[in-house]
């Protein structure tokens, strides 16, 4: 969709054209779906969590500037909103050695020993087992984890996404990194 197509179903949806509002989020469902799906630990509230979002981006449609892209715009209330969900969790288990089945103590004790050669896992395996290590994270913490290393995404689009600073970026990441392998090295055998 161009961005005069944009501009006029936005300028349309601020006048209460409910045919043009409904464009709109089906055009941006993708997008905020997925920055949804990959912030939450779990897909219990995803629906919720997205609709919140088009609510904050319809009440807040009269402060979008036409001077940067709509889908940026929006992509940032929803990365705001996703982490602000994830901070009122504020959920951070215990995590002991019995929790994790076989193929995720291997790829553990290969990261608790630093070794180069990756164990010998699925990646249905190493994703679950990293979405578990994940949750201890704080919010931030687990975005930028997400971003630079599963989605391969650069500091400079992280920048972007979030209004950070590529220092804030890659501090947050080393920080993340250090929390990882700390919560590795502790669990209890």
């Amino acid at each position: 969709m161009s961005r005069d197509e944009f501009s006029q179903l936005i300028t349309d949806a601020r006048n209460s054209d409910e045919a043009a509002a409904k464009e709109l989020v089906e055009r941006l469902y993708p997008v905020v779906i997925r920055i949804v799906r990959n912030h939450l630990p779990r897909r219990e509230s995803e629906e919720d969590l997205t609709q919140e979002i088009f609510l904050k981006v319809f009440a807040k449609l009269h402060q979008y500037r036409a001077d940067m892209p709509f889908g940026h715009w929006v992509s940032r209330i929803s990365v705001n909103t996703c982490i602000d969900h994830l901070r009122k969790q504020r959920h951070r288990p215990e995590y002991r050695w019995s929790d994790f089945g076989q193929d995720q103590q291997a790829i553990l004790e290969n990261l608790k020993n630093n070794a180069t050669e990756p164990a010998q896992q699925s990646p249905e395996e190493s994703r679950e087992l990293l979405n578990r290590l994940l949750v201890s994270l704080k919010p931030a913490e687990r975005l930028v984890v997400q971003w630079l290393y599963l989605e391969e995404k650069s500091v400079a689009e992280i920048c972007d996404l979030t209004g950070w600073k590529a220092s804030k970026v890659k501090v947050t990441a080393f920080r993340a990194r250090q929390k990882l392998m700390a919560t590795v090295k502790r669990l209890d055998r």
